[in-house]
C-alpha cells in the first residue's frame, strides 16, 4: 500500500497532498519539446493518485506547453480530488537556456492563462502562478491587477507567486488574495527564505523548487551529502528523502514539489512524508546554511 503524505491547504479551500508532483521533468532535454519516453510520462502522471499524490505544478514555459498537454492526455477528464497548478510570464525562444526572458505584459499574460487553459481542458485553473517578478516590460503591480481580473472573471481560483522578492509579495498582497509562492530553497540554498518567512506570516502555502537537491549555493554537493548521509542512514532514507522530510519539518505551510521520472523515485519521495526527524536533527541541517546571508 502506498504510504500518504498528509495534507496541507491552499487558499483555504484546495486540500492538497502534503508533497506534490513537479511535472517539469517530462519534458524533453533543458526542458525543451516533447518527453521521448511518452507512454511512460502519461503512466507515471496515471500513478499519482494511487500513490497519494494530488496536486500537480506545470508552467506554459515547460516544453514550451507539451508538459500540460501531456498532463490532460494522462488525466482528463480530471478526478475531482486532483489539483493542477500552472504558470504565466516566462518565454523560451529555442534549446539553450539563454533564451530564456520575462514578459509581464497584462495582455501577454491573459493569452498565457486562457492558452493553459485551453491545452489542460479547464475553465478555471485552481491555482496560477505570475511565474517571475523579473519581467520590466510592464510595472508589476498591473500584471498583478490583470492575475486579479481574471480571478474575478472565474478564469483562476487562486492566485499565485514565483520567483518574486518579498517586496514584490506584499505589493502584490496589496492588489490580491496571494495563496501560494514558489522559490528555491532546500538542504543547501535557502535563496528563498526570507519569503519563506513572509509567506509564515501571511498565511500562504510556500512551495520550494528543486527540493531534494543536495548542492549549496556553490553548486557543490559533497559537504551537505556528508552531513545528511549519517542522519539519513539511521532513519534507512537516502539522504534526498531526508532533504524532503526536513523541509517538512521547517514549517507547516511547506509543500514540496520533486519531479521525477521514474515510479520507484516518486514512491521514495512521497515516503519522505514519514520520516519523523528530533530536534537536533532537524537542527543540525538546519545549521548548514547561515540564512542571514542568503
Amino acid at each position: 500500500m502506498a504510504y500518504k503524505p498528509g495534507t496541507i491547504t491552499i487558499g483555504g479551500d484546495l486540500e492538497v497532498s502534503k508533497i506534490g508532483y513537479g511535472a517539469m521533468q517530462l519534458t524533453g532535454p533543458q526542458v525543451w519539446g516533447p518527453y521521448p519516453d511518452h507512454e511512460g510520462g502519461v503512466q507515471l502522471l496515471r500513478s499519482l493518485l494511487d500513490q497519494g499524490v494530488n496536486f500537480i505544478d506545470t508552467a506554459d514555459v515547460y516544453g514550451p506547453h507539451t508538459n500540460e498537454l501531456l498532463i490532460r492526455e494522462a488525466l482528463y477528464p480530471y478526478p475531482d480530488e486532483l489539483i493542477i497548478a500552472t504558470k504565466g510570464g516566462f518565454v523560451r525562444g529555442g534549446y539553450e537556456y539563454s533564451t530564456l526572458g520575462w514578459v509581464g505584459n497584462p495582455k501577454y499574460l491573459r493569452q498565457s492563462l486562457m492558452m493553459s487553459l485551453q491545452r489542460l481542458g479547464l475553465d478555471r485553473v485552481q491555482l496560477y502562478y505570475l511565474h517571475s517578478g523579473h519581467a520590466t516590460d510592464a510595472p508589476f503591480e498591473d500584471q498583478i491587477g490583470e492575475l486579479k481580473a481574471m480571478q474575478d472573471e472565474g478564469y483562476i481560483q487562486h492566485i499565485g507567486l514565483s520567483n518574486v522578492t518579498p517586496e514584490q509579495f506584499a505589493t502584490a498582497r496589496g492588489i490580491a488574495d496571494i495563496a501560494a509562492v514558489t522559490a528555491l530553497y532546500n538542504v543547501g540554498n535557502r535563496m528563498g527564505g526570507k519569503l519563506l518567512a513572509a509567506a509564515e506570516e501571511a498565511g500562504a502555502v510556500f512551495s520550494p523548487w528543486h527540493p531534494a537537491s543536495l548542492r549549496d549555493g556553490g553548486g557543490n554537493a559533497e559537504h551537505v551529502a556528508s552531513i545528511l548521509a549519517p542522519i539519513a542512514a539511521a532513519h534507512g532514507v537516502t539522504p534526498q528523502q531526508l532533504a524532503i522530510a526536513w523541509l517538512l519539518h521547517c514549517s507547516p505551510t511547506m509543500l514540496p514539489i520533486p519531479g521525477t521520472k521514474s515510479l520507484a523515485h516518486l514512491r521514495e519521495n512521497v515516503a519522505a512524508a514519514s520520516v519523523n526527524l528530533s530536534e537536533d536533527e532537524v537542527a543540525t541541517i538546519t545549521e548548514l546554511v547561515d540564512e542571514t546571508t542568503e
